[in-house]
């Protein structure tokens, strides 16, 4: 009996014979442009300060914010998006510093505008929990508890100071009910139509944002799963999202990324404005310790976990790798 035509007649494996090969088939391509930097400045500091749960990461001075920007516009990344660290002894009950057009993010705000002008989106964390000395993303009540909707009057105004310093993009992420709309309309109201909301449309109460504390030099006691989204629950961010897109979301996120790529992809197949996702600090922090061991390869975990985001939907991914991978990319 012949051999020929014997089984198997289909090889897949022919599309992976060499490098060539598989980059002509691939399905999925990362591109600078798909990146995002989030960056943190510390007011007063005099030179950047490493942020030990987070390698590679630091709080930067004024100065080095400037350069950051500056490489993420050579390497071809879209945006920046900032969080301000004010001086302990500035912080308050009511975030004094994130309504304060002097506070460190409104400064920095500016420094980038100035040093890179329209050639990145700059981005600003519109949220109190910088700026707080309880730590979490609202005002409180006598009781202790998150006020929602007196944290929303909060919200408006630190997106009309945060435009007047020159944010492109403001990005709520405290998850108080109705804050697109307030602040939509707060930025309407002084003809700031130009800037755009990047929503937090679902962001879950992780333990994966434990390195990030460190970043911002939280004051949070306790927890924020009041307000923050149950990681048990997909429909959850379905009803989210519309109520977003309702009350005027440009852009739609979820955070985190690689433990949510379920709800990244419902999100995205839901909708006709731009997806992102956050690779959060602890996802960092993860590949960066287990690389330092040398139990993973890490060039390679950090392109393939980025690679899973955008195949699961994101348009854009905020990653603490994004200068670097974009400058591989390109």
């Amino acid at each position: 009996m012949s051999t020929y035509g014997s089984f198997p007649g289909t090889r897949p494996r022919r599309l992976r014979t060499n490098p060539v090969m598989r980059r002509m088939v691939a399905e999925t391509r990362l591109h600078p442009a798909d990146f995002i930097l989030p960056a943190f400045v510390l007011e007063g500091a005099s030179e950047p300060v490493p942020i030990s749960a987070m390698p590679g990461v630091v709080q930067h001075t004024r100065d080095s914010l400037k350069k950051a920007a500056a490489e993420a516009v050579a390497a071809g990344v879209s945006g920046i998006m900032l969080f301000g660290v004010p001086e302990e002894s500035k912080k308050d009950a009511v975030g004094t510093p994130g309504t304060d057009p002097d506070g460190i993010l409104q400064v920095a705000i500016r420094d980038v505008r100035a040093e890179v002008g329209d050639d990145l989106l700059v981005m600003s964390d519109l949220c109190l929990d910088e700026t707080v000395d309880h730590g979490h993303c609202g005002v409180l009540d006598a009781e202790g508890r998150v006020d929602n909707d007196a944290t929303l009057e909060r919200y408006a105004e630190m997106a009309q100071v945060q435009a007047d310093a020159g944010a492109h993009v403001v990005g709520p992420s405290g998850m108080m009910d109705g804050q697109v709309g307030v602040i939509r309309d707060a930025l309407d109201q002084i003809g700031r139509e130009d800037v755009a909301i990047l929503a937090y449309t679902a962001k879950y109460a992780s333990a994966f944002y434990g390195p990030f504390r460190e970043a911002v030099a939280s004051s949070l006691q306790g927890d924020r799963k009041t307000y923050q989204q149950d990681p048990a629950n997909v429909r959850e961010s379905l009803r989210e999202l519309a109520l977003d897109l309702e009350e005027g979301a440009d852009m739609v996120m979820v955070k985190p990324a690689g433990p949510y790529l379920d709800v990244l992809a419902r999100v995205a197949d839901a909708v006709d404005v731009p997806v992102a996702a956050y690779q959060i600090s602890g996802e960092y922090s993860m590949i960066e310790a287990a690389a330092e061991k040398g139990w993973i390869d890490r060039d390679r975990a950090i392109l393939e976990t980025l690679t899973g985001i955008k195949r699961a939907g994101a348009q854009n991914i905020l990653t603490y790798w994004a200068t670097e991978v974009a400058q591989k990319l390109g």
